[in-house]
C-alpha cells in the first residue's frame, strides 16, 4: 500500500502543545476535589468520511478504476476516556483499509496539535474494509497511482487528517461520566482461510484451521443507565466483497455498526479489528452475504450487550512502545532472482530488495512497529497491535497473558503488512509476504519479541498475569 518507513523516535515521546480551553479541558484539580480514580468519564463523537467523488479503491491490486457510487456510507468514530485522576486517552476506528506509518504521524500530529494529548494516549485502529478508499498522503501512496489519480488520494488523506483531529477534539469535550462493562459474544461466520494444497498454502477455506471467533464488547451508560456506545470486535478481515466489486463500504463491519444503530437509537456503535490476518468471512462475494455477516454479528453485540456484564472500571493506564521487529536475513541474489518467479506476493517484496541491491543501498534488518496496551484497573487489559496479524498470535498471547480480562485488537496504529508467527512463516503462503510498506520479510523470530515486548507492557500498566 504505501512505502515509507517511519524513525523510531517520531512522535511517541511525550509532546509539549499549547492547550486549547475550547475543548472543556481540567487545568487543575485539588487533590480534595478529585474523584475516584476508578471513576470514568467517556465521550463520543463521529464523522462521515465517505469520498465525495469517484476514487481508487485499496484492497485489491486487480482493480483497476475508480469507485462507482456507494452501497453504504464510510464513518470514522471517536471515544475519549478519563479517568478520577486526569490520565486520558482517545480511541478512534474508521472504515478503511489501514494507516501507515506515515499516516497516522500525521494525523496524530493534527490530534497533538489540537489536544494535550500526549501519543501514547491516541490509539487509531482501521476496520481493514477492502470496499473503502486507498489511504496516502504525498510520498506515502502506492498502488502505482500517478497523476490525478494519485492526487485525488492525497487530497482525501489531507481532509482524513483533519476529520480526524477534530473528531478527538469532539470526543474529549464529550466527556461525562459513565457506567463502563464488558462481555464476550461470537461470530459465526469467520473462517479460517490458509488452505493446505499439494502445491502449499493458498488463500482459501480450511474449516480445521484456527480463528478467533470471539466477539467482544464493551458497553457504556450514563450513570442513570441509558445506553450511550456499544463498542465491539471481531478477528476477521473485510473482504466479503471482493475485487469485481467497485462501490464504496465498509463491509461486514459497516453493516453491523448500521444495525445496531439502527436498533438502538441515540447510541454510537464503533467496530475495532481483531487479529484476523489469516480469516475470511464465509461465504463471501456478495452483496447478500455482507448484509448477512453485518447483520449476524450486529444481532449477537446487541444479546451481548443486553446481558449482565463484567465491570470495567479505572484507574486508567496507557502504554505506547516501539518495538524492533527482526527481519530475516537478506537471500543471495540468486535466490531472490528465483523469488521473482513465484507467488506475486513474495515477487514484490523480492524485486523491492533487488532493487535496493542494484543501487548499493542497504536494507533493514528490523522494523520498529507501534505497540499498545491499555489498562482499566484489574477489570480489562486491551492489547492492540499493528499490521495484520494472524490469528494464530491470540492464544499465543494469551499463554503469557493469561485468559481472562483480555481484548486483543490489530490493525492498529500502523497497517506495514502481515505480522505471521514461526508457525505461519514455516508453512508459507499469503500471509508470509510479511511487509508492503517497507522492505523484508519478517524473521522467524518476530514471534518471540511480539510475546515478550507485550507481556512487558502488560506488567507495567498493572495487568495481573494471573487473571
Amino acid at each position: 500500500m504505501f512505502s515509507t518507513i517511519r524513525p523510531k523516535t517520531r512522535l511517541v515521546g511525550p509532546v509539549l502543545v499549547p492547550v486549547l480551553l475550547s475543548v472543556g479541558l481540567v487545568l487543575c484539580v485539588g487533590a480534595a476535589d478529585r474523584p475516584d480514580e476508578t471513576e470514568l468519564q467517556v465521550g463520543f463523537a463521529r464523522v462521515k468520511i465517505t469520498p465525495e467523488a469517484p476514487i481508487r479503491m485499496a484492497g485489491y491490486a486487480s482493480r483497476n478504476k475508480p469507485s462507482e457510487g456507494v452501497l453504504a456510507d464510510l464513518y470514522a468514530k471517536a471515544m475519549a476516556i478519563a479517568d478520577g485522576r486526569g490520565e486520558r486517552a482517545v480511541l478512534i476506528t474508521a472504515d478503511v483499509i489501514g494507516f501507515n506509518a506515515a499516516v497516522a504521524d500525521a494525523i496524530c500530529g493534527r490530534i497533538m496539535e489540537k489536544t494535550t494529548l500526549q501519543r501514547r494516549q491516541i490509539l487509531l485502529n482501521a476496520s481493514h474494509t477492502h470496499t473503502g478508499p486507498v489511504i496516502g498522503l504525498p510520498g506515502a501512496t502506492s498502488y502505482g497511482l500517478e497523476g490525478e489519480a494519485a492526487a485525488r488520494v492525497h487530497r482525501y488523506g489531507l481532509k482524513l487528517a483533519g476529520q480526524l483531529a477534530d473528531l478527538a477534539v469532539a470526543a474529549l469535550a464529550d466527556l461525562r461520566p459513565s457506567k463502563v462493562s464488558w462481555g464476550v459474544g461470537w461470530a459465526d461466520f469467520v473462517m479460517n482461510r490458509r488452505e493446505f494444497t499439494d502445491r502449499g498454502v493458498r488463500l482459501g477455506f480450511n474449516p480445521r484451521g484456527y480463528v478467533d471467533r470471539s466477539v467482544p464488547v464493551m458497553r457504556v451508560d450514563s450513570p442513570d443507565g441509558k445506553l450511550r456506545g456499544l463498542m465491539f470486535g471481531c478477528a476477521c478481515h473485510n473482504t466479503t466483497l471482493t475485487g469485481k466489486h467497485y462501490q464504496l463500504s465498509a463491509d461486514y463491519a459497516g453493516f453491523a455498526q448500521a444495525y445496531i444503530e439502527e436498533r438502538l437509537p441515540g447510541v454510537q456503535a464503533m467496530f475495532m479489528a481483531g487479529c484476523g490476518g489469516s480469516a475470511n468471512p464465509h461465504p463471501r462475494g456478495t452483496v447478500e452475504a455482507v448484509e448477512q455477516h453485518g447483520r449476524s454479528l450486529g444481532a449477537e453485540v446487541c444479546r451481548v450487550a443486553a446481558e449482565a456484564l463484567s465491570p470495567v472500571r479505572g484507574p486508567l493506564r496507557v502504554e505506547l512502545k516501539l518495538v524492533d521487529l527482526p527481519l530475516a536475513p537478506v537471500p543471495p541474489r540468486e535466490q531472490l532472482e528465483e523469488m521473482i518467479e513465484g507467488p506475486s506476493y513474495i515477487a514484490f517484496n523480492a524485486r523491492k530488495m533487488l532493487a535496493a541491491l542494484d543501487k548499493n543501498e542497504s536494507l533493514p534488518t528490523e522494523y520498529a512497529a507501534p505497540f499498545a496496551v491499555w489498562q482499566f484497573g484489574g477489570d480489562l487489559t486491551l492489547v492492540a497491535l499493528p499490521g495484520e496479524v494472524v490469528n494464530e498470535y491470540v492464544p499465543l498471547l494469551e499463554s503469557v497473558l493469561g485468559h481472562r480480562k483480555l481484548w486483543i485488537a490489530a490493525y492498529a496504529n500502523d497497517c506495514f503488512g502481515y505480522l505471521p508467527t514461526a508457525r505461519v512463516l514455516a508453512e508459507g503462503g499469503y500471509e508470509t509476504r510479511c511487509l508492503y510498506t517497507a522492505t523484508g520479510f519478517f524473521a522467524p523470530e518476530v514471534e518471540g519479541v511480539v510475546l515478550a515486548e507485550v507481556r512487558q507492557m502488560a506488567e507495567k500498566v498493572g495487568r495481573s498475569l494471573l487473571d
